[in-house]
């Protein structure tokens, strides 16, 4: 774990002694959207247009935003025109690494041996967390995005005119945005990045302030679930697939690892079976590295886990009847 210094890589762990053991997420640096026809979106610059082939995304396995972007690729029929290059699962003395060797970890666009080698191609002084994902266009030679938020909602609408992507399939209708925005805001500070600040807190008061509002959450996602299907109705949004990827990591690693341990996803009625249905959507459980999500909290985090021993368990069944038809 580290970060660029005016383009040179540190190895530091976040530095909670600033925020009084408070872990805060460093905001992304890369901000320009990809437009259907290159124009400029709500922030950045414009000249990103929506083209076959002009995109690399970079993910890892383990990491729950990126996971969101694979989602988006896999759903919307994006695979044949944005290629994808996964890191190794293990982030430890030099970031996120590529293995040359491992087909299935090598950078397929620059043959670079480390993330933040991608990251200085883009911006040779830049300074910040080396983070994934990250969307490279190779026209301008830069990172488009590396806003895990903004690169599916360009995923969702802006390739739709390029053949064979699903344009049927709208993640963020304008008729739901309102409600969608309002579900996003309170998952993200309170379960998505909640996990985190529970995990990564250096004070008991912040561990526990957190603690308490990630389960408060649940709780009030559990009673909402109750009654219907997903979170804003009777179809899947972002707002689901973006609380998806965290649930899907909680029991093999949140309650345990981030000691977020009041009670495990499998213990709540409706959003376990929430998360079974959603892993049970066509070409979302190809997504899903149960076994890599484990060895990068584990390995990587070594002020957490210091001995860096993988837990063998729990046992997860996603496939198990998710009993949702009726709602």
């Amino acid at each position: 774990m580290g970060l660029l210094v005016d383009g040179k890589w540190q190895d530091k762990w976040y530095d909670t002694s600033k925020t009084g053991g408070k872990f805060e997420r460093e905001a992304a640096r890369f901000r320009n959207w990809v437009t259907a026809d290159g124009s400029p979106g709500p922030e950045g610059e414009g000249g990103f247009k929506a083209e076959s082939g002009r995109y690399h995304l970079y993910v890892s396995l383990a990491c729950p935003w990126a996971h969101r972007t694979l989602i988006f690729r896999k759903l919307k029929g994006l695979e044949k025109h944005i290629s994808v290059s996964v890191v190794y699962p293990d982030m430890v003395e030099n970031g996120w690494e590529f293995q040359p060797d491992d087909s299935a970890h090598k950078d397929d666009l620059h043959d670079f041996r480390f993330m933040h080698q991608v990251y200085t191609k883009a911006a040779p002084d830049y300074t910040g967390r080396v983070t994934v994902p990250a969307l490279w266009d190779k026209h301008q030679s830069t990172v488009a995005s590396n806003e895990s938020a903004e690169i599916i909602r360009m995923f969702n609408s802006a390739f739709d005119g390029l053949e064979g992507v699903n344009k049927e399939l709208d993640f963020y209708p304008e008729a739901l945005r309102p409600d969608i925005d309002a579900v996003n805001e309170r998952v993200y500070n309170t379960v998505n990045n909640g996990v985190y600040k529970a995990g990564f807190a250096t004070a008991q008061d912040q561990y526990e302030k957190a603690y308490v509002e990630l389960f408060e959450s649940l709780d009030w996602l559990e009673a909402r679930l109750a009654k219907q299907r997903y979170l804003t109705g009777s179809t899947i949004t972002e707002a689901d697939w973006r609380l998806f990827t965290t649930l899907a990591r909680f029991d093999a690693v949140y309650y345990s690892h981030f000691k977020c341990n009041r009670q495990r996803i499998s213990e709540f009625p409706a959003l376990s079976g929430y998360l079974r249905e959603l892993y049970q959507v066509p070409g979302v459980a190809d997504t899903v590295d149960i076994r890599q999500i484990k060895q990068h909290y584990y390995v990587s985090q070594r002020t957490i886990n210091p001995t860096q021993v993988i837990p063998v368990g729990p046992q997860l069944d996603f496939t198990a009847p998710h009993g949702r038809d009726g709602l």
